[in-house]
C-alpha cells in the first residue's frame, strides 16, 4: 500500500488547490497528424496517408505545467515563446487548463514545435521547427528576471531542460538559489551531461541513459551507474537522486538518513512513453510541495507514471486517474473509505471521469448482519464502485425512536468501509438521502425489501440521468428488530 495513503488522498482530492508550482524551461508544442496508410505514394517510395484528424498538445515543460494543472495545483509556467501561430495556440491551451502563462517571454526564436505523422499507433515520422541559436542575451534576462520573480509566490519549482536553450547556467543558479533561500523544494530534469548547472538542487531525476551521460558510465552497467550517481550527490550538494529506470521503476540515491529506497514499476500495457519523465517529476513536485515523505512522493510518481505510459502520445494525468487506481477496495484502508459528504462528492465525481459506474444504497445498518451483507454483494453485481450512504444517529433516533441506534455511528462507518465489497461511506442526517443522490448521480440506485422503483427515494433522479433501480431480495427472518428483540428475550429469560 502506498505510504501515507491517507494523506495521499486528501491532497489528490483538493488539498493540492491550496499549492503553487513554478515551472522553468524549454516550452514546446506537440502536433499530431493521424490517419491511416493505405498504399505506397507511386511518385517515391513512400506510404501515403490519409489524414483523418490533427490536434496538438503542449510539450516539454509546458507538458510538465499540464501535469501539475491534472492534479489540481496551481501552476505558472516560464520559458520562450515565439511571436507565430504556435505561441497562440500554445497559450489558449494553457488557459484552457488553468496555468498561468504571464511569464512566458516572447523571444526573438519561433515557437518549438514537434509535428508527428502517426498511422493508427505507429509513428511515422516527426517534423521539428525550431532554432539552432541560443537565445539572445536581452531573452534570456527577461527570462531570468520573470523566473526569479515567480519563485516568490511558489512552493516548488520545477526546472524542466530539454536542452533547447531555456535553462542557461546563470538562470538555473538564481532560481536555485532563490528557491532555496526561501525554503522550497527544487527539481530538476537533466537533458545535458553536465549536471552541475543543477548544483544545490533539492533532487535531480535523470534516467538511466541521461545518468550514464552524465558520469560517462556504460548504461547496461546498471550497478557501477548508480555507484556513480551516489558519487554526484556530494558533488552537486543535493539532497537526492531521483533515477528513473523504465521498467525496473525509480530509485533514490541518499547523501544520508534513510537506507536507499525503490520503488518497481506499476505493471501496465506500455503504448507510449513519451511525456513519462513529465509526470514523475510534476508529481514528485507536487508531492513535496504537498509535503510528503520522499518514499510517498516517489510511489505517487510511479503510479501516475504507469497512468500515462498506456495512453498514446504526449498526455498528462488527472487527479481522478490516480484516486481511481488507488481506491481499488481491497486494497483501501477502510479509515480512508470513510469521507465527509463534500470528499464523497468529489471521489464519485473523479471514478465517474475515469469510467466507473456507480451503485448507491443506504440505510441505518445498526447492528450489520447476513441480511446486509447479502443486499451489499448484491449491490457490487450491479456496478465497479459501491457507495454507501449511512444515516447519522440522530437522523436514526428520529426514524427508529429514542433507543436507537445501538452502534454509534462512528463505529457503523467503520464496520461498513470493512466490508470488500464497499467502495465508499458517508452520512447524511437528513430523513432521505435525496440531497446525496442528487450530488452524485449514481449510475444504479439499489434498495432491498418490499420496495417498488415508484417507492425508491431518488428514482427519478437516477432514471432521468440515465441510470437504473434495481430492487433486490431481503433474507427472510433478518433485520436489526430481530435481532434486538431476540437479545431482549435473551435477557428477560436470564432473569427470571
Amino acid at each position: 500500500m502506498l505510504p501515507e495513503i491517507h494523506r495521499v488522498l486528501e491532497l489528490l482530492e483538493g488539498g493540492f488547490s491550496r499549492l503553487t508550482v513554478l515551472v522553468v524551461g524549454d516550452v514546446m508544442i506537440d502536433r499530431y497528424i493521424v490517419g491511416d496508410v493505405e498504399r505506397i505514394s507511386p511518385e517515391a517510395p513512400v506510404p501515403v496517408l490519409r489524414q483523418a484528424r490533427e490536434y496538438s498538445r503542449p510539450g516539454g515543460a509546458a507538458n510538465v505545467a499540464m501535469n501539475l494543472a491534472g492534479l489540481g495545483l496551481k501552476t505558472t509556467l516560464a520559458g520562450f515563446v515565439g511571436n507565430d501561430a504556435y505561441a497562440a495556440e500554445l497559450r489558449a491551451l494553457m488557459q484552457g487548463a488553468g496555468v498561468d502563462a504571464s511569464a512566458l517571454v516572447q523571444g526573438s526564436q519561433p515557437t518549438i514545435a514537434k509535428t508527428r505523422v502517426v498511422s493508427r499507433t505507429q509513428q511515422l515520422m516527426r517534423i521539428d521547427v525550431e532554432s539552432r541559436e541560443q537565445p539572445s542575451a536581452e531573452d534570456a534576462a527577461a527570462l531570468q528576471t520573470r523566473a526569479v520573480a515567480a519563485v516568490a509566490g511558489a512552493d516548488a519549482v520545477i526546472l524542466s531542460d530539454y536542452a533547447k536553450g531555456a535553462l542557461s547556467n546563470a538562470l538555473c543558479r538564481a532560481v536555485i538559489d532563490a528557491a532555496r533561500a526561501k525554503g522550497i523544494p527544487v527539481l530538476a530534469d537533466p537533458k545535458t551531461r553536465d549536471l552541475s548547472k543543477y548544483a544545490g538542487a533539492t533532487t535531480v531525476c535523470p534516467n538511466l541513459q541521461e545518468l550514464s551521460a552524465a558520469t560517462g558510465v556504460d548504461v547496461h552497467a546498471t550497478d557501477a551507474l548508480l555507484d556513480a550517481g551516489r558519487e554526484l550527490l556530494a558533488t552537486l550538494d543535493i539532497d537526492f537522486l531521483t533515477v528513473t529506470m523504465s521498467e525496473k521503476g525509480i530509485r533514490v540515491l541518499r547523501r544520508s538518513g534513510p537506507d536507499e529506497y525503490h520503488s518497481p514499476a506499476r505493471a501496465r500495457e506500455v503504448f507510449d512513453v513519451s511525456g513519462a519523465g513529465d509526470t514523475v517529476i510534476a508529481t514528485l513536485a507536487a508531492s513535496l510541495a504537498g509535503g510528503l515523505g520522499t518514499e510517498s512522493a516517489v510511489e505517487l510518481a510511479n503510479v501516475a507514471a504507469g497512468i500515462v505510459v498506456a495512453k498514446l502520445g504526449t498526455v498528462p494525468v488527472a487527479a481522478h486517474e490516480i484516486v481511481g487506481a488507488l481506491t481499488v477496495s481491497s486494497g483501501v484502508a477502510f479509515t480512508d473509505k470513510v469521507l465527509d459528504r463534500g470528499r464523497a462528492i468529489a471521489r464519485v465525481a473523479e471514478w465517474r471521469a475515469s469510467g466507473e459506474k456507480i451503485v448507491f444504497t443506504n440505510g441505518c445498518f445498526d447492528l450489520i448482519h447476513i441480511g446486509h451483507i447479502t443486499l451489499l454483494e448484491d449491490c457490487r453485481r450491479f456496478g465497479s464502485k459501491l457507495v454507501v450512504g449511512m444515516n447519522t444517529d440522530a437522523s436514526v433516533s428520529r426514524l427508529k425512536g429514542p433507543t436507537r441506534p445501538i452502534v454509534s455511528e462512528n463505529e457503523r462507518t467503520k464496520v461498513m468501509a470493512a466490508l470488500g465489497s464497499v467502495d465508499l461511506v458517508t452520512l447524511f442526517d437528513e430523513p432521505t438521502p435525496m440531497e446525496l443522490i442528487v450530488a452524485m448521480k449514481p449510475d444504479v440506485l439499489v434498495k432491498g425489501g418490499d420496495y417498488s422503483v415508484e417507492t425508491v427515494v431518488g428514482h427519478e433522479v437516477v432514471i432521468a440521468g440515465g441510470g437504473r433501480v434495481e430492487i433486490v431480495p431481503t433474507v427472510e427472518g433478518f433485520s436489526t428488530s430481530n435481532i434486538v428483540k431476540k437479545m431482549v428475550e435473551g435477557a428477560a429469560a436470564k432473569n427470571c
